[in-house]
């Protein structure tokens, strides 16, 4: 009796390789004399665009005489032996559609390409990645995860080519490895690259003993400072305290050392990790440590002018915005940059004493408020706007000297013992208090309306629940900086609600 025919879907996005992945199947099908047939579906993903390969083929040669077997175009939800994803969103939407059931082997990379939704969220609005990997150990008879963009990457290939090796490794092929790695020697160009990433995804499948944590750390720390503009001792005194770190703190810790190397300089990524150690002391296995790790990252890189500038001048900024505009070469491309100072922005770039000498003087004769900024349009790809904002980015060795340095580092400093403190003590109120500086983000106006959501929160919910005999209302706490996140241009919603007395009084009496 004739096997039932192995039916393949894979889940891909544009730019990935899946049309390659297919037509890899089908001539290694066509060589082992196995019928196949295969069809693909254009879909949307929000970001390049996601398609949808499917094929069928029998398991065994067809007798002699015997009738062309007849497959579907089309995939149907719970008749799905093997799929392949390229991504976790995309394994989580086949999850979805019902293609993955106890008789499908799961084969997905989990590493993640960010939804425009995700994206435009107001602070963390990343899908659940354990949740989608918990879903898929549950849901699949067979499942193998494994982060292949950072093999195709390690590789120098697309992640297709890795995914072809998980495919093999997993086994469900009815063919060898060599019918595959044959295949591929056919493509010619870049064939001992896609061979490259080709044994690194079968290896991945086919072992499937994952790597201690430690290891595991240790290497993704390393993938991450791998290309990073260090000294080599740099790179090894970063790469040991990082790699000490428990789990996947330590990945976020050398992402946060290189965003405070690129900010300021080494030695300030080295001050990062330094403030760091107290709180893995306080709670070396509390999950509240990855987004401390995060949040104290971003407050330590907040956006002043002098990073705005930096930032707004960058080559890769320039050649990005030229893609998107797809203009050709010799194109003349013009950018203009909008900006609003105020007072409040010239003292935050003097030195502390004049600063705030200047910020008072600005109280006491009324040059603040909505009408005190000067709106500017500067053209970043003249050769005057250029040098201008290059002069502003050139004023990064002062910056700590600066006004709005000094507060900022009080408020952190703060936070910090804080946050150690309550890690001790009130592990109910770490969660919200490590998410709390998710408030303070932007600079000019935005940034001053996030200082005013982050004293109230401080004053109101904070404070309180650190007192030696102070209330701890977690729930309330985590409510009004949800509430602070989600209406960021009020200062009220930072404040939870509460009882108002109301004084009635009669009417004056006419005379």
């Amino acid at each position: 009796m004739t096997r039932p025919p192995l039916r393949i879907l894979v889940a891909a996005l544009g730019g990935e390789g899946g049309g390659t992945l297919l037509d890899w199947i089908v001539r290694c099908a066509e060589l082992s004399g196995l019928p196949v047939q295969a069809t693909s579906v254009p879909g949307v993903a929000q970001r390049t665009g996601a398609t949808s390969y499917y094929a069928e083929l029998l398991r065994d040669p067809l007798p002699a005489g015997s009738p062309d077997p007849v497959f579907a175009l089309t995939p149907v939800p719970s008749m799905v032996d093997v799929l392949v994803a390229s991504e976790l969103l995309e394994a989580a939407r086949m999850i979805e559609r019902g293609f993955v059931d106890a008789g499908t082997t799961l084969i997905a990379s989990t590493h993640r390409v960010y939804t425009t939704i995700e994206k435009m969220h107001g602070t963390d609005g990343r899908a659940d990645a354990d949740r989608v990997q918990s879903a898929a150990a549950q849901l699949a008879g067979r499942s193998i995860l494994v982060d292949m963009e950072s093999l195709a990457q390690r590789h120098g290939t697309v992640v297709s080519a890795v995914m072809f090796g998980a495919l093999a490794g997993a086994g469900v092929l009815p063919w060898p490895r060599e019918r595959c790695e044959e295949v591929i020697r056919l493509g010619g160009r870049g064939a001992q690259a896609s061979l490259a990433g080709f044994a690194a995804g079968f290896a991945a499948a086919s072992e499937g003993a994952p790597a201690t944590a430690a290891t595991a750390t240790r290497d993704d720390v390393a993938a991450v400072l791998a290309d990073a503009p260090l000294r080599a001792e740099d790179r090894a005194a970063l790469m040991q305290r990082c790699s000490a770190l428990p789990g996947q703190v330590g990945v976020l810790a050398a992402h946060g050392a290189l965003r405070c190397l690129d900010y300021q300089d080494f030695a300030y990524a080295t001050t990062y990790l330094d403030r760091l150690e107290p709180l893995v002391q306080a709670a070396p296995a509390s999950a509240v440590l990855e987004e401390a790790a995060r949040q104290l990252a971003l407050w330590m890189c907040f956006e002043d002018i002098v990073r705005v500038a930096d930032l707004k001048t960058r080559r890769e900024r320039f050649e990005r915005i030229r893609a998107e505009a797809r203009a050709a070469a010799g194109e003349v491309v013009r950018i203009t940059e909008h900006f609003k100072p105020g007072v409040h922005e010239v003292c935050d770039l003097l030195p502390r004493a004049a600063g705030l000498r200047l910020l008072r003087t600005a109280h006491l004769r009324g040059w603040l408020g909505e009408s005190a900024h000067a709106g500017m349009h500067i053209r970043s790809t003249s050769i005057w706007g250029y040098l201008l904002l290059r002069t502003l980015a050139k004023l990064r060795p002062l910056r700590r000297k600066s006004l709005r340095f000094h507060q900022e580092d009080e408020a952190l400093q703060a936070w910090l013992q804080a946050l150690a403190q309550a890690l001790r003590q009130a592990p109910d109120v770490a969660a919200p208090l490590a998410r709390l500086p998710q408030v303070l983000k932007g600079y000019g106006e935005t940034q001053r309306r996030g200082r005013e959501h982050y004293a109230s929160l401080w004053r109101e919910h904070v404070v309180p629940a650190l007192q030696e005999r102070g209330t701890r209302d977690a729930a309330a706490f985590n409510q009004a900086l949800q509430a602070a996140l989600a209406q960021p241009e009020s200062a009220r919603s930072a404040v939870a609600p509460a009882a108002q007395p109301v004084f009635w009084a009669a009417p004056a009496s006419k005379r």
